[in-house]
């Protein structure tokens, strides 16, 4: 018995090892062939326009006419998130025809989706599809990741799967980056923001994965929008919790779509090994964001006090922590 124990371990760490070892061979030769491709992350916030051409986002959120949270439980990634939507009334609550869709999602990483540090690129694929098929006249795919940006949607399946849904996929190339100053902030001022695909846009969902995180505690729907910032900045690290109120004073979404299906519960925010992930096969949807992470924190085993953007995100009015008191609808999919 012992020694089968020892070789089923002996097997998971050999997969683990491969999947890694995969990423970062994949990440490596990627990034050979893309020496030319010149990233905004080295230009500093004094070298952008003016103030006189500062942009803000607009408000993406709407108040649907039935529940604002769905919480549904399985093993099914994809049932899980359709049964949500359906519970909020179906994705025609959110998208009408016509309708031009944003999609942010969580690619900072050159890791493959099984290590669950990413947006898995079957819900990418999903909710573009759904986008579709309510009638959205287009449907874009961004984000801002750490790593080289196109490794990182190859190897996260995500630049992959927004093809499959036929989605365009932004890359955060130089001219897609505009200042931007948050009304109200002291955080965010003549800061570059990955502007250019929100072009035209008129609805936003959020997609982001529920991950422990070494800095903020966790990285969950309002951590998400970090990936719309260009810059230095991890400047922003040196005051966290106050950044990601920002960031959720600065986003609006329509929708956000939080994947507890499996939790990166330590080594946050990049994980890398099978052990740092438990199933707990969970799928939030809600049109408040402070609520979903609310929830979210649950999954992690943190409370309230451990995440505290998540209260400063609440006195600041943008969403409740008391997600139970929003009467959330709960199912479960076999």
């Amino acid at each position: 018995m012992n020694g089968m124990n020892r070789s089923s371990k002996k097997s998971a760490y050999s997969r683990r090892d491969f999947l890694v070892r995969s990423a970062k061979a994949g990440a490596a030769i990627t990034a050979a062939g893309l020496l030319s491709y010149w990233l905004y992350e080295d230009t500093p916030p004094a070298a952008f326009p003016k103030k006189d051409r500062l942009v803000t986002l607009p408000d993406f959120s709407i108040a649907p006419a039935g529940p604002n949270m769905a919480i549904v439980t399985g093993r099914n990634r994809l049932k899980n998130l359709r049964q949500a939507l359906k519970i909020l009334g179906g994705i025609e609550t959110f998208i009408r025809p016509g309708d031009k869709v944003l999609l942010k999602v969580n690619a900072a990483f050159a890791t493959p989706p099984a290590l669950s540090a990413t947006t898995h690129p079957e819900l990418v694929r999903e909710l573009a599809g759904l986008c579709f098929k309510a009638g959205a006249s287009s449907v874009v795919v961004t984000d801002n990741p750490i790593n080289d940006p196109v490794s990182c949607f190859a190897l996260t399946g995500i630049a992959d799967a927004a093809r499959a849904a036929g989605a365009t996929l932004a890359l955060p190339r130089q001219n897609a980056f505009q200042p931007t100053t948050l009304q109200g902030g002291s955080l965010i001022k003549d800061w570059p923001l990955l502007f250019g695909p929100f072009d035209g846009v008129n609805k936003l969902i959020g997609v982001a994965p529920v991950k422990d995180h070494h800095r903020s505690g966790a990285s969950m729907s309002m951590k998400n929008w970090y990936g719309l910032l260009g810059g230095r900045r991890n400047l922003f690290h040196q005051d966290i919790h106050n950044t990601i109120k920002e960031l959720a004073m600065l986003v609006s979404p329509t929708l956000v779509v939080l994947d507890g299906t499996f939790a990166m519960i330590s080594n946050g925010p990049t994980g890398g090994s099978f052990e740092d992930l438990k199933q707990t096969d969970t799928m939030i949807v809600s049109t408040d964001q402070v609520a979903a992470d609310a929830f979210g924190a649950s999954l992690l085993n943190r409370t309230l006090s451990d995440l505290p953007f998540i209260g400063k995100a609440e006195a600041a009015g943008l969403g409740t922590a008391d997600y139970a008191g929003l009467n959330p609808r709960r199912d479960h999919v076999d």
